[in-house]
């Protein structure tokens, strides 16, 4: 009886002949050395049909062993995936190699392919670098609770693949393992394929039901959570973790871990990248970049160049040269202001990256950014935005969906003082004195951030990603990779912003020509008189913190404020719109429509915060 496979479109690169064990793992656990410690010299390498994705296959006895994709789950989200979904499917048995040191991510796959009724052999491979890190693992104990052969492994070395080829002919001949029985009601549901194809249909895998004539399932949340409880008391019942014999890094790891010691570390590091970021580079270095070599340099030789040909007030020459132009402000910004800003955070993230901080820092603050629909990662754009928004903006990259960097986006245009504003707020505060003013500012600044998370999180449709991420080992980072990892992210950032940040130059040149600055300027007056109850020449401030932030904030240090005035007039130039740059580089991120209510909320929040703040001190 053939089976509803053989007719699908990659069937041909299944082997016909003999029966077929397959190679099953996450990303980089090592299967490649068991394929090549199994197979010996031959090896065929081809490109799965349809896709550009290489899979190795070889003669192993009278059998064939095939490789797949690494994965982390049978599923059908890319092509690697789908690949290893369609092998694994008519695998006779799978040799599912898994790493010692990340045993509670491994299992999850494990334990998929014991729900799809799969022969399976379970290589613990790294069985040495566990027990450097101190962890030990009980695999008679695992094996039990499996129900199928668990042989530690370390496959560099050769030890253990004598035992895995035993284990490999058993599974052969033996039946395949029971499924719980919860489950196989499910599965006996459905009719029709094979348990494994049933189980996918079940996890609404849309190829698999297809091609057995069924509605995909609804289960696939149900099913990963059970299976993924299974997993953490598998790891419980069979893991234990001790600093006797560990490694001082694995010691270190564990240490930063911990909430106290953790959140202390945190502190000082966050600290570290803040100094970085907004002291040496942000004020002191770009002090250098953009004032005098950019400002003192630069653009009085841009300047003469172009008033050879345009004379002073022309409309080529303000585009061109003007307090907004071209071939002045915009090169500026770019290479004196955002290019040392983007090499400093980038270098830093790399250390963190490489050293293996950065997952746990992400770990240590999940809990309470889950609670703004957010998780751990997204520290490191917040952070980066008391440095500049701009690059913070784009570093939302990093977040796993578009619902978390929509609410990460919103926080950092409303609530996140760049490093520059930073220094212009702390110094108009300091004027006023007292502690007052400092609570009402960092109380309404801190109460809107979690109001503004808070609530996309409940009215944004979708659900934010868990936090699934690896430990790694702590290490010295390896400083050509850091440099090198800077260089490719600095330059791809150069080439990326630099027509945005030209594009919004262009637009705010052209309304300061035809009138449309001072025009927005005499509209936002009356806002500014009678809702904030701020001399009118704030609204002039407000305008220029359209163009940069620190312009804003400056504005206001030459206006008559009271101590009152002060506190409002700082809220609402901090949660007004941010400056144009990052604004630029939120429609490019986001896009129009997501981007403009992201905009147009900026003014309603602001001045409404700004009313009320008002309308109580006032």
């Amino acid at each position: 009886m053939k089976s509803p496979l053989d007719t699908h479109p990659h069937a041909k690169s299944l082997p016909s002949q003999g029966r077929r064990l397959v190679l099953a793992g996450n990303p980089n656990v090592g299967k490649s050395v068991f394929f090549n410690a199994l197979t010996g010299i031959y090896v065929d390498v081809s490109n799965y049909p349809g896709t550009t994705v290489e899979i190795s296959r070889a003669p192993y006895g009278d059998d064939t062993l095939m490789d797949t994709p690494g994965v982390y789950g049978v599923s059908s989200f890319n092509d690697e995936e789908r690949i290893a979904r369609d092998i694994i499917l008519e695998a006779d048995v799978v040799l599912n190699v898994v790493s010692s040191l990340s045993l509670e991510r491994d299992l999850f796959l494990t334990q998929q392919l014991l729900d799809m009724g799969k022969r399976v052999v379970v290589a613990l491979n790294q069985i040495d670098e566990a027990r450097a890190n101190g962890l030990a693992i009980d695999a008679k104990r695992l094996s039990a609770q499996l129900g199928v052969s668990v042989i530690p492994t370390v496959a560099t070395k050769g030890e253990g693949i004598a035992e895995i080829r035993t284990a490999i002919a058993q599974a052969f001949e033996s039946a395949p393992p029971s499924v719980d029985p919860d489950l196989q009601r499910l599965l006996d549901h459905l009719g029709g394929g094979t348990p494994a194809e049933r189980l996918l249909v079940l996890e609404g895998d849309d190829a698999v039901a297809e091609r057995l004539g069924l509605p995909p399932g609804t289960e696939r949340e149900a099913l990963y959570a059970l299976r993924r409880t299974r997993v953490n008391a598998l790891v419980d019942e069979t893991v234990v973790e001790s600093n006797q014999g560990a490694t001082f890094s694995t010691r270190l790891g564990r240490m930063i871990l911990n909430p106290f010691a953790g959140f202390a570390s945190a502190i000082l590091v966050l600290a570290a990248l803040y100094y970085l970021i907004g002291d040496l580079i942000a004020q002191q270095l770009v002090a250098i970049t953009e004032e005098t070599i950019m400002l003192g340099i630069y653009e009085p030789a841009v300047r003469s160049l172009v008033e050879r040909f345009f004379a002073v007030g022309t409309h080529p020459h303000t585009i061109l040269v003007g307090e907004f132009g071209l071939l002045t402000m915009t090169v500026t910004y770019i290479l004196g202001l955002l290019l040392p800003l983007a090499i400093g955070f980038y270098l830093f993230l790399a250390v963190l990256e490489d050293s293996g901080y950065l997952p746990r820092l992400a770990v240590l603050v999940d809990r309470a950014l889950s609670k703004m629909g957010l998780n751990g990662r997204a520290v490191i754009p917040l952070i980066i935005g008391f440095g500049c928004v701009t690059m913070a903006t784009i570093t939302t990259r990093i977040l796993g969906t578009q619902r978390e960097r929509t609410i990460a986006t919103a926080i950092l245009g409303l609530t996140i003082p760049c490093s520059a504003q930073v220094g212009v707020i702390l110094g108009m505060l300091a004027t006023v004195g007292g502690w007052k003013a400092w609570a009402i500012y960092g109380g309404t600044m801190f109460t809107v951030l979690v109001a503004v998370g808070t609530l996309l999180d409940k009215l944004m449709p979708g659900k934010s990603s868990s936090l699934l991420i690896d430990l790694p080992p702590m290490r010295i980072p390896n400083w050509k990779n850091v440099f090198k990892k800077t260089s490719v992210k600095s330059w791809g950032f150069l080439v990326e912003a630099s027509p945005l940040f030209m594009l919004g130059a262009l637009i705010v040149t052209l309304l300061q020509i035809s009138g449309g600055l001072a025009m927005f300027q005499r509209a936002l007056a009356p806002a500014t008189v009678g809702l904030l109850h701020l001399p009118p020449q704030a609204a002039t401030a407000f305008i220029m913190g359209l163009i940069r932030r620190d312009f804003g904030a400056a504005g206001l240090t030459s206006l008559p404020l009271s101590a009152d005035q002060v506190i409002v007039s700082l809220v609402v130039i901090t949660l007004f719109v941010p400056c144009i740059a990052t604004v630029t580089v939120l429609f490019k991120e986001r896009g129009w429509r997501e981007a403009l209510t992201l905009w147009l909320g900026s003014w309603v929040i602001a001045f409404a915060v700004g009313g009320v703040l008002a309308a109580i001190l006032i």
